[in-house]
């Protein structure tokens, strides 16, 4: 006689890349040949915004508000998140329970007249919603004009062919899961750091309410490199209470022989950037990153005054 499945329900945002995410972890779940899940999707807060900057309408919580409601009621018991859109808090009872492996954590250049930002002409239009893209643009770029450009993914690639702006931003990680990172040219992370957990796709539960089966099967699919990154990119933004309104990048690099922490804040004008590096052993726990995360925040605030530039809402 078959075994019965365990049902896992998994809650998700509704766009191409969301729905890419979460059938990717359905499918890893489901490969245990313990659970069977069931993919609910929800419009959030933030999808429902087309031109308003986020910080206008609540931040980036914004993108997991409704996902968290239905976590709570005990309607879904897992969401998959793009971790960046995660605010540094989360609700009570609710963690981070697992970690898909990190995919190209740099951002991609898209323009159809030029191939790297430099290259724009003078006074040129780029489109981008993101206040750390905008501030890091207006660092090496102050001539340029900026306008905002909100929507997924597709609809960001329909407003740049339409002429509305002469090149954009997007994660190479999402347009590499979409399978459109040719459409893109990938910026070094030296050059463009990008935001605290880009290219990281996280589980978020109350992990008390799963089953052994389920934890377990998380478990066995969480990546180790992803969930260290997390921890200390995480970090680093809780202490500088992290949010849409403030121009905050950073990344947990690989070198031979050890770990780097960079994290970077930009004034919002691009008029200033303050910058901390720490290192880490190669086999710092979760912990020391964290710490290390932490260590980089403070020193940024301390070299910043104590108060970070922010957007007004």
């Amino acid at each position: 006689m078959a075994q019965t499945r365990e049902t896992l329900r998994i809650g998700t945002r509704g766009s191409p890349l969301a729905l890419h995410q979460a059938e990717q972890i359905k499918s890893l779940l489901e490969a245990s040949g313990e659970l069977v899940c069931e993919v609910q999707v929800f419009t959030t807060s933030g999808d429902r915004l087309t031109t308003e900057r986020l910080i206008n309408a609540g931040g980036k919580g914004l993108f997991t508000k409704e996902i968290d409601v239905a976590i709570a009621a005990g309607e879904v018991d897992i969401a998959v998140h793009s971790l960046k859109d995660v605010p540094s808090v989360l609700p009570d009872g609710q963690d981070l329970v697992a970690f898909a492996p990190r995919e190209d954590p740099r951002e991609g250049f898209l323009s159809h007249t030029v191939k790297a930002l430099e290259e724009l002409a003078e006074g040129a239009v780029l489109g981008t919603a993101s206040i750390r893209r905008e501030a890091q643009t207006r660092l090496v770029r102050p001539d340029l004009k900026i306008v905002p450009f909100r929507g997924n993914v597709q609809t960001r690639l329909r407003k740049l062919a339409a002429g509305e702006a002469d090149a954009t931003y997007l994660a190479m990680a999402g347009l590499t899961r979409l399978g459109l990172q040719h459409l893109a040219h990938p910026i070094p992370l030296e050059d463009m750091l990008p935001a605290p957990c880009q290219g990281i796709v996280a589980i978020a539960a109350i992990p008390s309410r799963l089953s052994e089966v389920a934890s377990a099967a998380l478990n066995a699919i969480s990546d180790a490199a992803s969930a260290r990154a997390a921890s200390a990119e995480r970090a680093f933004l809780t202490v500088l209470d992290g949010s849409c309104r403030t121009p905050i990048a950073g990344h947990l690099f690989q070198d031979d022989g050890g770990l780097r922490f960079v994290g970077e804040v930009t004034a919002v004008d691009g008029s200033n950037a303050w910058d901390n590096t720490v290192y880490c052993s190669a086999n710092a726990g979760l912990d020391d990153l964290a710490a290390a995360g932490r260590a980089a925040g403070e020193v940024i605030l301390d070299a910043a005054g104590g108060t970070l530039p922010m957007v007004d809402a």
